[in-house]
């Protein structure tokens, strides 16, 4: 754990302020959610991801997706890939998203991309092929997404229709 030499005094209704630099630093947004851990002695703070307790569902659905498309199959929550099937799974997996991700995820945008061009899903790594981007939206709160990412050939309009049918699967997990 790395110490930061900043201390703040908890106020009267128990609250405490997280500095803006650290959470510019590790992209904490207003209004976002974080998880209290204690552990001993210690109050751990982690950023609360309602997709990523989904997991293992979204592995069994990314993996019978791609069983059936041959592409690769991506969910991310709001800051990094959570489930992936195909060729790109080790490059991708638990990698934070780029902004171009995060920003289609506040929009709640679904798109296709049919012309081969490059791009960036997740911090550092580009891609030339095509996609398909569907935003996994529960009671109007934008969670994550499904991207289907192909490098070789184009994205059918089926294929267009199964991001946002997989998009809506996993939203559906969150009713209650």
């Amino acid at each position: 754990m790395k110490t930061t030499g900043i201390i703040r005094r908890i106020d009267e209704l128990g609250r405490i302020v997280i500095p803006k630099e650290i959470r510019k630093n590790l992209r904490i947004k207003n209004g976002e959610s974080l998880e209290i851990f204690v552990d001993d002695e210690d109050i751990i703070l982690k950023r609360y991801s309602p997709v990523e307790s989904l997991d293992t569902i979204a592995l069994k659905f990314v993996n019978t997706f791609n069983q059936v498309i041959k592409h690769n199959v991506i969910v991310t929550d709001r800051n990094k890939v959570i489930a992936i099937a195909g060729p790109l799974k080790k490059k991708y997996l638990d990698k934070e998203i780029s902004e171009f991700t995060e920003r289609s995820i506040e929009r709640r945008d679904s798109f296709v991309e049919r012309q081969k061009k490059t791009f960036s899903f997740v911090q550092g790594e580009e891609e030339f092929g095509y996609y398909s981007f569907s935003s996994i939206v529960n009671n109007g709160d934008a969670l994550g997404a499904v991207i289907i990412l192909s490098t070789d050939v184009p994205i059918t309009d089926v294929e267009e229709k199964m991001a946002v049918i997989l998009a809506k699967m996993l939203s559906n997990q969150f009713v209650d």
